[in-house]
């Protein structure tokens, strides 16, 4: 099965004509309207819909699926994801990454000291930090050329200049 990426998910009702709003993982949060077919649910046992109108609404945004046209219909599908395949997302620029490929790397410092893995991101508006879970969690902050020093995809390793005691 090919590696979904999850992009936003279905966060209320909106209307009575079976609209709903959209929470977009997405930057800026409008890119999620550009993938209008989309899995909804698990990656396992989701299964596709199509937006057939989608805008922003204030600080979220709203859509409506094919099919979908009352607001019953449409309760059942909040909380669930919206997800692609990963291939669909569009190529990144060098030293440019989507935190999926950054999760699970393996994080070893300077020293050849294994930290963890990255467990997942954090936005915090100045830069992105790095969740690492190994022996114990560390959070490091996701500025390359001065903690991140090198990201190897396919090695599947991130070096970064990082003490163990921090």
């Amino acid at each position: 099965m090919a590696h979904r990426v999850v992009l936003g998910r279905v966060s209320g009702l909106y209307g009575v004509r079976g609209w709903v709003k959209l929470y977009s993982f997405t930057r800026p949060v409008e890119n999620l309207l550009e993938y209008r077919d989309l899995t909804l649910g698990s990656a396992d046992k989701g299964r596709p819909v199509r937006i057939e109108e989608g805008r922003r609404h204030g600080k979220t945004l709203v859509a409506r699926f094919a099919g979908i046209d009352d607001r019953d219909t449409a309760a059942v599908l909040v909380g669930q994801e919206l997800s692609v395949e990963r291939d669909r997302l569009p190529e990144t620029a060098e030293d440019e990454y989507y935190w999926t490929d950054l999760t699970g790397l393996e994080v070893v410092n300077t020293e050849g000291i294994v930290l963890g893995r990255v467990d997942g991101l954090l936005s915090t508006g100045a830069n992105d930090v790095l969740v690492v879970r190994g022996e114990r969690e560390r959070l490091v902050p996701f500025v390359q050329g001065q903690y991140v020093l090198d990201v190897d995809l396919e090695a599947g390793q991130m070096l970064v200049d990082w003490s163990p005691d921090f």
